[in-house]
């Protein structure tokens, strides 16, 4: 960290240690991951970064102030994958060198930055500043000195009115020259309540509001130089070890973690009131406005029990471990810290369920099974859309050319496409919708603006040349479609959502219309069929969420509040029909998950579970063999992934996949396509800006049990594949079911068939060392060791086997001289 700027030099979120240095006359900004300490990455910035500072209500969000008078977030990536080179959002606050950046503790996406010229306060998903116009009562920017002046620093805070504490309004700063702490009223700025001398040395100052510690840090009780202190938000701490406070000390070879804890033997309660969740109380809007919320607490136990990321725990107390070696350079410099005890894990066991594939992994897979150079992709399809198709054969991809032209793709044939013109299809218009038919990996079913449905039929091999001429065209809409689904058993059953707000059914064997379903007041987001495929379920921009039985009504025969928000969503069945989640938006346009009930929609949503702050609708992925939803957004660098069982907690959040850059969606494969091998739960193929990656999702196993098959994470699984009944069957009244089938190989042994580890024991039962012994017993136990030491006493020495010589083959004493001539010689 360079001491020419005011800012902070490290920060600190529950996942990630973020700090700044200068290297080669280019300012970076460093990231590490503790609980991976050998991992980092770097954001380059052209200029000094001033300050930095984490989301408090996301982990991976971090924005920096520079020099240039710029404002720029970071969506910041898992450690192991590549960081993106641009900022995901820019400010120009254009107000002089900026010196300090400040999220707002309570309203999302609320930005304060101050430099010497005063205070702006920004909306990140605005392109001006919210202040000039008025400051509301909630924000006190308090000046303790000018900023420009080297000797004395500029103290910055958010204070929420609502604050539930009798001291709201006392605040403490510090003048860096006189080393001196005082405690100001901001109801009266004119003279300070009390001052307090301290100790020589760079001062930083953090107050921990839960326990109402005030603290101010000079060297940490370690002999290094201190160039920046962070503190640990409170959820990432260490509960089993009463560890109540923990801060990273900044030094110019390494970030020390520095623990405080109260000495207990037991857990103590009193130590770990509730404590500020991540979930935001207001939009920046909102709070704009005048309204004032706080951020809803959660238990620090709940919370550590449930992260996915959670910051290690330090050993020390107070004096951390030195390392017995320096190098140069942060980038060497942190100090291992051991793993949680067991204690901890004692404690977490008495938290409620955690899921089995809370550590599920994702991974793209070799470089060798990539489609590159991908040219012209059209990245702004409805929102309906899913952006992408692909099935276990082929993937497609719309292209943005004029007709609607779609690109398809053989997997077998991965590489680097060439520069020239590709053979596409050619729909002649905009491009709405399009999907696979599940039961025939040929057939490709497109909707376009002009409410028609194209029947595809791509040839064996993949495209050859271009196709102008659909098999077959549906005629039937009167506006645009929305989007297209396929009956899950029935084959060339199809249904198709339109602006003419109805849904309607075709039978493409015949390309005719065989039903239409009404009832709908508005847009219609999605649509999903039941796992049997009996029902037909909807989400509608009207708040609405509908479950039709088509066979017997064209009216819905339920329906319930669905998402508040109106900017999209999705439908799927979870927990074999039992259920329905909705991926949506809340009033606040939040994303969120909601879970239904399908046997009462009018009661509304039995649970949900809060996102993220993101436009793009989450499209969700259902893996009914291991109840894991996977879900992601067009333009998202991260994938959610949790668990989904049938009572509370309903959701079991599990670690999160992150990519490099975002990309245009994902696209699952079915189950067979699968590693079983290698434990691969799930396959998808994502979509990049110029590539095509297959995405693995495994589930870590031990090695010595990983040669087993998995039989507890692989049951039977349907072949949904094939289709079970024809559309026809199904109209008349028959309903299908899928054939099982087992996709553990031959040659490998189910893990619950694999024999039994027996437990070694470390060390002889007491009762061996207390038996008493005679002195027989003793020396032939003694002499027993003694010789297996030097080997069995039966066994013959090794003299022994040699052979000796016959009495005939031994020469007389009296040998005959023998004479030797010139030509012996």
């Amino acid at each position: 960290g360079s001491f020419s700027s005011q800012g902070k030099h490290i920060k600190s979120s529950c996942s990630l240690v973020a700090y700044n240095t200068d290297q080669a006359g280019m300012n970076t900004t460093h990231t590490h991951q503790i609980k991976q300490q050998e991992k980092r990455c770097f954001v380059f910035v052209t200029y000094l970064v001033t300050d930095l500072d984490f989301s408090p209500f996301d982990d991976y969000l971090l924005a920096t102030c520079s020099a240039d008078e710029t404002v720029k977030l970071w969506r910041v990536c898992d450690l192991d994958q590549d960081q993106p080179s641009n900022a995901e959002v820019t400010l120009s606050a254009a107000d002089g060198r900026l010196e300090i950046v400040l999220f707002h503790p309570a309203a999302s996406g609320l930005l304060a930055v101050a430099s010497a010229r005063g205070v702006q306060v920004w909306d990140v998903t605005r392109d001006t500043a919210l202040t000039g116009k008025h400051t509301p009562s909630v924000f006190i920017p308090i000046t303790i000195t000018a900023l420009n002046t080297r000797s004395c620093l500029q103290l910055l805070y958010f204070k929420c009115s609502l604050k539930p504490y009798s001291d709201a309004n006392l605040h403490l700063c510090f003048q860096m020259r006189q080393q001196e702490v005082r405690l100001w009223d901001s109801r009266k700025l004119s003279s300070s309540l009390s001052s307090l001398r301290c100790f020589s040395g760079s001062l930083f100052m953090f107050r921990e509001a839960d326990l109402s510690l005030s603290l101010s840090v000079s060297h940490c009780l370690t002999d290094v130089s201190t160039r920046g202190v962070a503190l640990v938000p409170k959820l990432a701490l260490d509960v089993s070890c009463c560890e109540v406070l923990r801060l990273m000390q900044l030094s110019d070879n390494f970030i020390v973690p520095i623990s405080y804890q109260v000495p207990r033997k037991d857990f103590h309660a009193d130590l770990y009131p509730d404590t500020v969740g991540h979930t935001p109380a207001v939009t920046a809007e909102d709070w704009w406005k005048g309204e004032n919320k706080q951020v809803v607490t959660s238990s620090v136990l709940v919370t550590a029990s449930t992260s996915s990321s959670p910051l290690s725990t330090p050993s020390s107390s107070a004096a951390p471990s030195r390392s017995p070696s320096s190098t140069s350079g942060l980038s060497s410099g942190f100090l291992p810290s051991p793993s949680p005890s067991q204690s901890s894990r004692a404690i977490h066991s008495m938290l409620g369920p955690s899921s089995k594939f809370r550590h599920i992994q994702g991974a793209v897979l070799h470089r060798d099974t990539h489609i590159t150079n991908l040219r012209g992709l059209h990245l702004t399809t409805p929102g309906e859309c899913d952006g992408f198709c692909a099935n276990g054969q082929r993937v497609a991809v719309p292209l943005a050319i004029a007709g609607g032209q779609i690109a398809v793709f053989e997997l077998s044939q991965p590489g680097k496409l060439p520069d020239t013109a590709l053979p596409t299809i050619q729909n002649s218009v905009n491009v709405a919708d399009f999907c696979w038919d599940p039961f025939d990996t040929h057939k490709l079913v497109v909707a376009g603006d002009d409410a028609k449905i194209r029947v595809w039929q791509i040839p064996k091999g993949g495209l050859t040349e271009t196709l102008t001429e659909p098999e077959r065209v549906l005629r039937g809409h009167t506006e645009k479609i929305y989007s297209i689904k396929f009956h899950p058993h029935a084959s060339g059953l199809l249904a198709s959502s339109s602006y003419d707000l109805t849904v309607r059914l075709w039978n493409l064997e015949t390309g005719e219309e065989v039903k239409r379903l009404s009832g709908h007041q508005d847009q219609i987001f999605g649509m999903a069929w039941s796992p049997d495929g009996k029902l037909l379920a909807t989400v509608c921009k009207d708040g609405k969420v509908r479950l039709y039985d088509p066979r017997k009504s064209t009216l819905p025969i339920q329906e319930g509040p669905g998402p508040e928000g109106q900017r999209g969503a999705r439908v799927v069945w979870v927990c074999d029909g039992k259920y329905l989640l909705v991926s949506g938006f809340d009033s606040r346009s939040e994303r969120q998950l909601y879970l239904f009930s399908a046997e009462s929609l009018a009661s509304g949503s039995v649970a949900s579970a809060p996102a993220d702050v993101s436009p793009s609708t989450l499209i969700p992925f259902y893996d009914p063999d291991t109840s894991v939803l996977i879900l992601t957004g067009k333009g998202d660098t991260r994938v959610y992934i949790y668990e989904i069982v049938p009572e509370a907690p309903y959701f079991m959040e599990c670690s999160s996949f992150h990519s490099s850059e975002p990309h245009k969606g994902l696209c699952f494969l079915p189950k067979a396509e699968c590693d079983v091998r290698d434990v691969e739960v799930a396959r998808a193929i994502r979509l990049g800006k110029t590539t095509i990656e297959p995405v693995a999702f495994r589930v870590p196993r031990v090695k010595v049990r990983k040669e087993f098959f998995q039989d507890d994470v692989f049951p039977e699984t349907a072949v949904w594949w094939d289709a079970s009944l024809t559309a026809a069957a199904w109209l008349s009244g028959s309903n299908g079911q899928h054939r099982k089938i087992s996709l553990r190989p031959n040659d490998m042994t189910p893990v619950s068939e694999a024999p039994k580890e027996a437990p070694v024991r470390k060390y002889l039962p007491s009762s061996v060392y207390l038996e008493e012994k005679t002195d027989e017993q003793k020396k032939e136990e003694l002499l027993s060791a003694m010789v297996a030491k030097l080997g069995n006493r039966e066994d013959p020495l090794p003299q022994e086997s040699y052979e000796g010589v016959d009495e005939d083959e031994w020469v007389s004493k009296e040998l005959t001289p023998q004479t030797h001539t010139p030509d012996d010689s």
